[in-house]
């Protein structure tokens, strides 16, 4: 069907556009009369090029995403309908992505879409978890309950992102500025010391032959080195895209002496919160665990969730298999038997989640207050050894000629 580009004024007098399919011109007018607007102009999209609307790559922040759904979530509870409140935060929205994609949603939802189906057509904005808890709120009837607690569960996994890379961003910048001060000097200061060395003839120190060595070596061999360091990255990457290769090194990940007992609580911590929510969400505990599994962020936790998820088809408790693994402590399974006992799991869950994050906290601080003097030793020593080795040889020159 042709494709109508159309503007006109809602029942407020605001102005209104966009664009959608229709059998004819007189089918386009006809539907958005239905929609009570006023001062309609419908007409044929042309092959032109809106070039304010391009994205590349255009994607939407957590915040956008929390701010969204806070709104949607007022809207909701004060009575507005589903299609006006799309309509309005739509407007509202900066990101030209993530408006077009709510307007499409809005679309949808008017050609008797339901929300949640709607919603599932952008999964790079609103992923698995996000769906199937907006599929429980409508069919429950509490969709703005829902969308608050949707709401403060992103914010409650934002905090925990950017508590993560907060504390690599310090130690990063400090490897990234070692490493250039080093291959600067290797590449470009160390041949002005070398050649000088050479005019005055003699003996070089032993720690001097061995810096101009790897000075050598560098310059000699520095496109081979980037090319080999970019090839292994792109093998590793691959590698890690395949089943196997992600379960190797998810496995090796959580098996590194510091990085691996934070990687273990990250991800208990989003296990609890994200089954928690979940489940006091009213979604069925098989499509949750599922759900959970497929967003856990690592492949070893997602495989004992999955696990899990078939002792509980097969007519088991969920603690049985979660105590069998290596992944989650004792502590997590008894919170989880004891809340499967009691029928109240979800609170249970929450309570870990709580825990397991307060962990992470210390264990990020634990992590930065550990790094940051290594790395500045490193930084100091290797500078610093570069140095000495380069101006020993003038000190022996200068008690030579003295």
């Amino acid at each position: 069907m042709p494709v109508f580009v159309w503007e006109a004024r809602n029942r407020s007098g605001v102005s209104r556009k966009g664009e959608f399919e229709a059998a004819d011109e007189a089918a386009a007018v006809s539907h958005l009369k239905g929609q009570m607007l006023t001062g309609i102009n419908v007409k044929p999209k042309g092959f032109n090029v809106d070039f304010a609307n391009i994205t590349f790559g255009a994607k939407i922040k957590t915040r956008e995403l929390v701010v969204f759904t806070r709104q949607f979530a007022t809207m909701i509870d004060a009575g507005l309908p589903l299609v006006q409140c799309l309509d309005i935060i739509a407007s509202q929205q900066e990101n030209k992505f993530f408006k077009k994609s709510l307007f499409q949603v809005k679309e949808d939802v008017e050609s008797g879409a339901t929300f949640a189906d709607s919603l599932r057509k952008h999964k790079d904005i609103f992923d698995d978890l996000y769906v199937n808890l907006v599929a429980a709120g409508e069919v429950g009837g509490i969709l703005d309950t829902i969308l608050n607690r949707l709401a403060a569960y992103l914010e409650k996994m934002d905090k925990l992102k950017r508590q993560i890379k907060g504390a690599l961003v310090y130690p990063t910048s400090v490897l990234v500025v070692a490493i250039g001060v080093v291959a600067a000097m290797l590449i470009w200061v160390i041949p002005v010391f070398r050649q000088m060395f050479e005019d005055f003839g003699g003996t070089l120190p032993l720690p001097t032959q061995i810096v101009i060595t790897i000075s050598d070596f560098l310059r000699g061999n520095l496109i081979y080195m980037i090319v080999g360091i970019v090839l292994a990255i792109s093998g590793l990457r691959r590698y890690y895209g395949t089943a196997q290769g992600r379960k190797v090194i998810d496995q090796l990940l959580l098996k590194l002496p510091i990085i691996g007992p934070l990687i273990q609580k990250v991800a208990i911590a989003r296990f609890s919160r994200t089954l928690g929510t979940m489940l006091s969400s009213g979604v069925p505990i098989l499509d949750a665990l599922d759900v959970v599994a497929r967003t856990a962020g690592n492949k070893i936790v997602e495989l004992e969730v999955y696990k899990a998820r078939e002792s509980i088809a097969s007519g088991k408790t969920i603690a049985e298999p979660l105590g069998e693994s290596k992944v989650f402590p004792s502590m997590v399974v008894q919170m989880v038997a004891v809340g499967e006992s009691t029928g109240a799991m979800d609170t249970m869950l929450a309570k870990v989640a709580d825990f397991y994050e307060n962990e992470v906290d210390a264990a990020v601080a634990a992590l930065t207050s550990l790094l940051e003097p290594m790395l500045m030793v490193f930084l100091g020593g290797t500078v610093g050894g570069l140095l000495v080795a380069m101006y020993l040889p003038i000190f022996k020159i200068a008690d030579t000629v003295g």
